[in-house]
């Protein structure tokens, strides 16, 4: 959520409390791993991503060409796609990425930026989906409402805006339970764990549902905040499971965020210097401070 709450153990209950120290037990084995991630993702933001996997703890690699990524994909512990800048090229790669995850059982992250804007990136999607074992998909709430769509789960007419998430969308705590439904109804269907970002997360597995408030309204303000989480959920998804890992990305992410926002206006500085705090912050990621400052409800 936006708006930065103090003293957020007060608003969690028991099983709530007991349920996030169980996953963040988890979180050490991620740097002792130290998860070779594999990205296939845009020349936009390819930078910012490599920072912040070598901030959460793993160690990224990006490859995009045909003749060398059986191999790469092999020795992998994650393979995480991101579809914000297609070519025909790097749609190639991606299939070819993806089979050899499979048949190597090495997780599979989609980023499907941009999904519902134009047919390429709708067939894109669809394939990678329907073709491939894919083990998380973490986008924003119209990306994901996009999915839903082309896969029959929701019949409304939602218009994506490009990248960004459509105003009509965001999710609140009056449409919360809405939302949550869609996407634990869409990650049941398609047997994927979903991460749908916004200013409540909500992340479904299609048995448990949970959302979480925390983050900062500055983070859409920079290029690369989305690509940066799927890059990072890949990376904890391969040290410690699909459910456990995303949701310890996503915190870890927006209490960076929290800390970034308020270093920002402590220093009078703008969104350039939010960006590196962002991945400063990430790198220093610990347990306590997930257990402590996070805000996640059970639904």
């Amino acid at each position: 959520m936006y708006n930065m709450q103090k003293n957020k153990l007060k608003y969690m209950k028991n099983n709530e409390l007991n349920f996030l120290k169980e996953v963040i037990k988890k979180m050490d084995k991620i740097k002792e791993k130290n998860p070779l991630t594999h990205c296939i993702t845009n020349s936009v933001t390819i930078n910012d991503c490599a920072n912040a996997i070598l901030a959460i703890g793993g160690s990224p690699f990006m490859a995009e060409d045909g003749e060398e990524l059986k191999e790469v994909v092999t020795i992998a512990d994650v393979l995480v796609i991101n579809i914000g800048k297609l070519s025909k090229n790097q749609i190639e790669a991606m299939e070819i990425s993806s089979k050899t995850a499979n048949e190597t059982n090495t997780p599979i992250i989609l980023d499907p930026v941009g999904v519902g804007v134009t047919e390429l990136r709708n067939n894109t999607t669809v394939n990678l989906i329907k073709n491939y074992d894919i083990t998380a998909i973490r986008g924003n709430i119209s990306e994901i409402k996009a999915i839903a769509k082309l896969f029959g789960v929701l019949d409304e007419n939602n218009t994506a805006k490009g990248v960004d998430v459509n105003i009509d969308d965001i999710i609140s705590e009056e449409n919360l339970k809405t939302n949550a439904d869609l996407i634990c109804q869409l990650s049941s269907k398609l047997n994927t764990t979903i991460l749908a970002s916004g200013p409540i997360d909500i992340l479904s597995d299609g048995k448990t549902t949970i959302a979480i408030k925390n983050g900062d309204e500055m983070m859409p303000l920079i290029t690369g905040s989305g690509c940066m989480l799927s890059s990072i959920v890949g990376t904890c998804i391969s040290g410690c499971g699909a459910l456990e890992g995303t949701l310890i990305a996503i915190l870890a992410m927006n209490l960076a965020g929290e800390k970034a926002r308020s270093k920002v206006e402590k220093l009078d500085e703008g969104t350039g210097s939010f960006r590196t705090y962002l991945i400063d912050y990430l790198y220093k990621t610990n347990a306590d401070s997930l257990i402590n400052e996070s805000n996640i409800e059970i639904l």
